[in-house]
Protein backbone atom coordinates (compact mmCIF):
# COMPACT_ATOMS: atom_id res chain seq x y z
CA UNK A 1 0.00 0.00 0.00
CA UNK A 2 1.41 3.35 -0.98
CA UNK A 3 2.19 5.79 1.81
CA UNK A 4 0.92 8.56 -0.48
CA UNK A 5 -2.68 7.36 -0.53
CA UNK A 6 -4.51 7.18 2.81
CA UNK A 7 -6.23 3.84 3.31
CA UNK A 8 -9.68 5.46 3.44
CA UNK A 9 -9.15 6.90 -0.07
CA UNK A 10 -7.79 3.74 -1.68
CA UNK A 11 -9.98 1.36 -3.68
CA UNK A 12 -10.28 -2.39 -3.28
CA UNK A 13 -9.04 -4.59 -6.09
CA UNK A 14 -9.89 -8.23 -6.78
CA UNK A 15 -7.49 -10.39 -4.79
CA UNK A 16 -7.49 -14.16 -5.19
CA UNK A 17 -4.79 -16.59 -4.22
CA UNK A 18 -2.29 -16.81 -1.40
CA UNK A 19 0.13 -14.44 -3.17
CA UNK A 20 -2.17 -11.60 -2.06
CA UNK A 21 -2.14 -12.66 1.60
CA UNK A 22 -0.29 -10.07 3.68
CA UNK A 23 2.85 -10.89 5.62
CA UNK A 24 2.96 -10.39 9.38
CA UNK A 25 5.14 -7.30 8.88
CA UNK A 26 2.65 -5.78 6.41
CA UNK A 27 -0.23 -6.53 8.77
CA UNK A 28 1.55 -4.79 11.66
CA UNK A 29 2.33 -1.78 9.47
CA UNK A 30 -1.24 -1.41 8.22
CA UNK A 31 -2.78 -2.11 11.63
CA UNK A 32 -0.72 0.75 13.07
CA UNK A 33 -2.77 3.07 10.84
CA UNK A 34 -6.01 1.75 12.39
CA UNK A 35 -5.50 2.01 16.17
CA UNK A 36 -9.07 1.00 17.08
CA UNK A 37 -8.89 -2.29 15.17
CA UNK A 38 -7.60 -5.57 16.57
CA UNK A 39 -6.09 -8.59 14.96
CA UNK A 40 -8.28 -11.66 15.51
CA UNK A 41 -6.79 -14.50 17.54
CA UNK A 42 -6.01 -16.53 14.41
CA UNK A 43 -4.50 -13.52 12.58
CA UNK A 44 -6.90 -14.10 9.67
CA UNK A 45 -9.16 -11.11 10.37
CA UNK A 46 -9.31 -7.61 11.81
CA UNK A 47 -12.18 -6.59 14.07
CA UNK A 48 -13.60 -3.52 15.72
CA UNK A 49 -16.67 -2.83 17.82
CA UNK A 50 -18.46 0.41 16.95
CA UNK A 51 -20.70 1.77 19.73
CA UNK A 52 -23.77 3.98 19.27
CA UNK A 53 -26.39 5.70 21.41
CA UNK A 54 -29.32 3.66 20.15
CA UNK A 55 -30.63 1.14 17.66
CA UNK A 56 -31.45 3.73 15.00
CA UNK A 57 -27.86 4.99 14.89
CA UNK A 58 -26.52 1.44 14.89
CA UNK A 59 -28.72 0.50 11.94
CA UNK A 60 -27.83 3.71 10.09
CA UNK A 61 -24.16 2.77 10.39
CA UNK A 62 -24.84 -0.82 9.28
CA UNK A 63 -26.79 0.33 6.21
CA UNK A 64 -24.15 2.87 5.23
CA UNK A 65 -21.38 0.30 5.73
CA UNK A 66 -23.31 -2.16 3.55
CA UNK A 67 -23.38 0.46 0.79
CA UNK A 68 -19.61 0.98 1.04
CA UNK A 69 -18.99 -2.79 1.10
CA UNK A 70 -21.03 -3.24 -2.07
CA UNK A 71 -19.24 -0.37 -3.80
CA UNK A 72 -15.86 -1.90 -2.89
CA UNK A 73 -17.06 -5.48 -3.50
CA UNK A 74 -15.54 -6.47 -0.17
CA UNK A 75 -18.02 -7.50 2.50
CA UNK A 76 -17.49 -7.77 6.26
CA UNK A 77 -19.02 -10.16 8.76
CA UNK A 78 -21.27 -8.12 11.05
CA UNK A 79 -22.68 -8.80 14.49
CA UNK A 80 -25.43 -6.23 15.08
CA UNK A 81 -26.77 -5.35 18.53
CA UNK A 82 -28.96 -2.58 19.93
CA UNK A 83 -26.14 -0.12 20.62
CA UNK A 84 -23.13 -1.59 18.81
CA UNK A 85 -21.92 -3.38 15.73
CA UNK A 86 -18.93 -5.72 15.63
CA UNK A 87 -17.25 -5.55 12.22
CA UNK A 88 -14.87 -8.27 11.03
CA UNK A 89 -12.92 -8.08 7.78
CA UNK A 90 -10.95 -10.90 6.16
CA UNK A 91 -10.32 -12.01 2.60
CA UNK A 92 -11.50 -15.59 2.20
CA UNK A 93 -10.08 -15.82 -1.33
CA UNK A 94 -6.53 -15.36 -0.02
CA UNK A 95 -6.91 -17.35 3.20
CA UNK A 96 -6.13 -14.45 5.48
CA UNK A 97 -5.76 -10.70 5.33
CA UNK A 98 -5.30 -8.58 2.21
CA UNK A 99 -4.97 -4.85 1.64
CA UNK A 100 -8.72 -4.79 0.95
CA UNK A 101 -9.44 -5.56 4.60
CA UNK A 102 -7.49 -2.53 5.77
CA UNK A 103 -8.94 -0.28 3.08
CA UNK A 104 -12.48 -1.17 4.13
CA UNK A 105 -11.64 -0.92 7.83
CA UNK A 106 -10.38 2.63 7.22
CA UNK A 107 -13.57 3.45 5.32
CA UNK A 108 -15.63 2.13 8.24
CA UNK A 109 -13.63 4.34 10.63
CA UNK A 110 -14.22 7.33 8.38
CA UNK A 111 -17.95 6.55 8.26
CA UNK A 112 -18.20 6.36 12.04
CA UNK A 113 -15.93 9.38 12.53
Amino acid sequence: MSDLVPLAHARCMPRRGSEHRLTDASIRELLSQLPDWELAENSHAVTRTFSFKDYYRTMSFVNALAHIANAEDHHPDLSVHYDRCVVRFSTHDVGGLSENDFICAAKADQLAG
